[in-house]
């Protein structure tokens, strides 16, 4: 168990000391908080998390452990984590080992024995900040010295540090793909049948987690990864039936390359974007996004479908939204709303076959109320393909 101290700093100068467990190190970022109660291998692996000290408001965490099976990326992407108790017991038939081994493996520190309680009570009332996270000997003064010099948020293209560097196909009983073909114990993966045919769709890895690749192919696609860099051009080269946009880290307004290629992309395919996938729609149809003040990070975000009136329960992990008033005429409807506080969760454009949500409908973790999205998106592209729409 963690016996060295450990200290967390906020640009306003609180500080926060605990014990250290993970990496030696001194890190900065933005520090938010996350509510999901499980699930901390698949918050530290989402490639969202870039550039975020992540603070867990579960009380106790690490209790069942690490396995390969459960990571949304090759490594951790999270820069540091917040706990109030690390678990002293790793006890769970599948874990490989403990989350300190494996955030010492990583290089990512940690620190526990925080208030999370009064953290995150800060955090929802004063906003995201920035911070800094030492498992190293450090003052205080120099601690939120670091914090405060650290990079903002806001104007960072973070998705260049986490996309793909090449073009590559999905495949389930690749090696390569980090246990892609592996079908979670619990989730909508097991039991349904793949519909046939399938069809080919260029997916675009602005960070994308492991999961949503699963879904497509679970949903009737064979999957073509592009790194974000990706031109309209060299898109249409490969012949895909239709686009999928992936989540992400970083400021959506900060991706004009992306903006440009996703207007171009989307007269042609259908086109279907999960969270920052959403934001680049949004900004491809001219509208604009703004930073929320805490953000939306868990597994218990409800979000109401206005055409239908049915509301889900989602997970979520972003800290921008779309501007409804800026895709006012553009095109698009707002389809879904965060009852929370009514923030947009969806839109679907009013003539050409495109649609997306802020929220994670593949969850990994969280519930499966929007698993059928994907059908969804499989039932537009096979639409389009038979010339109805």
């Amino acid at each position: 168990m963690p016996s060295s101290p450990a200290i967390l700093a906020l640009e306003d100068g609180s500080v926060f000391r605990g014990l250290a467990f993970g990496a030696a190190a001194t890190i900065a970022g933005e520090c938010v908080f996350n509510t999901s109660m499980t699930g901390y291998q698949e918050i530290l692996t989402d490639p969202s998390y870039f550039g975020q000290i992540v603070t867990l408001t579960a009380v106790q965490i690490g209790n069942y452990g690490i396995n390969a099976e459960d990571a949304e990326a090759a490594a951790p992407k999270a820069s540091g984590l917040v706990v109030r108790e690390l678990s002293p017991v790793v006890s769970n038939w599948r874990s490989e080992l403990s989350l300190d081994a494996y955030l010492r493996q990583y290089g990512i520190p940690g620190i526990s024995e925080v208030d999370t309680r009064a953290l995150t009570k800060k955090l929802r009332v004063e906003g995201s900040m920035k911070s800094c996270l030492s498992t190293l000997p450090l003052s205080d003064a120099e601690a939120v010295r670091l914090a405060r010099a650290g990079q903002d948020m806001a104007g960072s293209d973070y998705v260049k540090d986490v996309t793909c560097s090449q073009p590559h196909q999905w495949k389930a009983d690749d090696p390569a793909n980090h246990n892609a073909a592996y079908q979670p114990v619990g989730t909508s993966f097991g039991g349904s049948v793949v519909p046939s045919p399938r069809y080919r769709v260029a997916a675009f890895d602005y960070g994308a987690k492991y999961s949503i690749y699963r879904k497509l192919v679970r949903h009737g696609f064979d999957v073509l990864v592009l790194p974000a860099g990706s031109t309209a051009e060299q898109v249409k080269e490969q012949k895909p039936d239709a686009i999928f946009l992936s989540n992400g880290p970083g400021d959506p307004a900060a991706l004009p390359y992306i903006h440009k290629t996703v207007t171009e992309l989307l007269p042609d395919y259908p086109v279907f974007g999960i969270c920052l996938g959403h934001q680049m729609i949004t900004h491809a149809l001219g509208g604009t996004t703004y930073k929320l003040k805490f953000g939306h990070r868990g597994g218990n975000q409800p979000v109401k479908n206005l055409e239908t009136g049915k509301v889900s329960i989602t997970a979520q992990n972003h800290g921008f939204a779309t501007d409804p008033k800026s895709i006012e005429n553009r095109g698009a409807l707002v389809t879904e709303i965060n009852l929370n506080d009514q923030t947009v969760e969806g839109l679907r454009h009013k003539e050409l076959p495109v649609f997306c949500v802020q929220y994670h409908p593949e969850a990994a973790p969280g519930p499966n109320d929007a698993d059928p999205l994907f059908l969804d998106f499989y039932k537009m592209v096979q639409r389009r393909k038979a010339g109805k729409i």
